[in-house]
Formats: structure tokens, C-alpha cells, sequence
């Protein structure tokens, strides 16, 4: 019985630590974008511009790309440049994963543009600012693997197969939560579209 009340406990005490991640891991500035059309299972946003800060891969999938890129970057934001400055971690994480090697890049806060933000201690780093794109977008929850993101990879380019809308570049991959976060993950990959409203 003692036992019992231990796991009932110790689940509690799981669920609320989880709550709070997701409720801080909601608070993070995320990029903006606009919703232009949403069909059942996948949705057309407009992003406008943006400035990122960017590493380029040899890798060439997710397990290869996450954890190396991440701690690069990471290691920008929290005062590994030329500054010294901590600039805030933002959501989502992007990345262009191909066979003939990846990037990974952090959006940068939007008090920033590529002129303010400081120069990276890591010559490998690179900031630029995106142009605004259309990109179609499909979601999925939990852990992301390399199999996750291609099953649906393939459900979203049928999607725009089925309703006659035109790509224009690579598909990228979006995470939105720290690797600690359990409950209520959300990952995305987003295709750059033609598209006229």
C-alpha cells in the first residue's frame, strides 16, 4: 500500500513539473505569422520577414542535426558572441534537413534585426534576415525522429498534389519545445508555396 501512495505521488509530482514546462514553453516568443486558409488536416500561413541566426550541417537528418546545432547556437544566445550579450531563446527551432547536408537556425527575438543583433564568437554562425514566404504547414505531437518527419512530409506534399498548389523550395522542420518537455509537443514542416491572396 505505501508503495502505492510513493507512485501516486511521485505521478503527481511528474504532472505538475510538466504543466509548468508547458505553461513557460507557451510564454516563449514564437514567430509571427499569419493563418491565410485552414483545410482539415493542414493549414497556409504567411510569414513575414524575419532574422535568424544559422549553422550549416554536414549532417543529414533530424538525429544528426538536433543536439549538435542546438548546443552551437545555443552558445550564441546565451553570450557567445562578441557582445557578451544573452539574447532570449525564441520558438520554433528550423531545420532544413537534405542529403546534401542541413541547417539549423534560431529566430531571433523581433526587437532584433541583423544590424543590432552582435556579432557570433563562432565564425560558423551566420545572421540573416528571411524573406516573408507562404509555406503550408502540417503538425504533429511527441517526440520528432527521422521517420516522423517523413511520413508526414508525405502527407503534406499529397495535400498540395490533391489541391493543385505549387511548391517553391525545400521543406523545412519547426520544433517548439525543449527536449524535457514531455506533454503537449508540437512539432511542424512547412512547405514554401506560390500563393496569391
Amino acid at each position: 500500500m505505501k508503495a502505492l501512495y510513493i507512485c501516486a505521488a511521485l505521478l503527481a509530482i511528474f504532472l505538475i513539473v510538466q504543466t509548468v514546462i508547458a505553461a513557460s514553453s507557451r510564454k516563449t516568443e514564437q514567430q509571427a505569422y499569419r493563418v491565410v486558409k485552414k483545410e482539415k488536416d493542414f493549414e497556409i500561413r504567411f510569414y513575414p520577414e524575419a532574422t535568424m541566426a544559422s549553422l550549416s550541417l554536414a549532417a543529414i537528418n533530424y538525429q544528426g542535426v538536433a543536439s549538435y546545432g542546438f548546443r552551437k547556437l545555443a552558445n550564441y544566445i546565451f553570450g557567445g558572441n562578441e557582445a557578451s550579450k544573452s539574447i532570449s531563446m525564441t520558438a520554433p527551432v528550423r531545420m532544413q534537413l537534405s542529403e546534401k547536408g542541413s541547417t539549423m537556425s534560431f529566430v531571433m527575438p523581433k526587437k532584433y534585426d541583423a544590424n543590432s543583433l552582435p556579432t557570433p564568437n563562432d565564425t560558423s554562425i551566420h545572421i540573416h534576415t528571411d524573406a516573408a514566404q507562404y509555406v503550408a504547414v502540417i503538425n504533429f505531437g511527441g517526440y520528432a525522429s527521422d521517420e516522423k518527419i517523413k511520413s508526414n512530409l508525405a502527407i503534406l506534399e499529397k495535400r498540395l498534389k490533391d489541391n493543385n498548389i505549387n511548391s517553391i523550395g525545400p521543406y523545412q522542420f519547426l520544433a517548439y519545445n525543449p527536449p524535457y518537455q514531455i506533454m503537449g509537443r508540437i512539432n511542424e514542416i512547412i512547405i514554401p508555396i506560390e500563393w496569391k491572396e
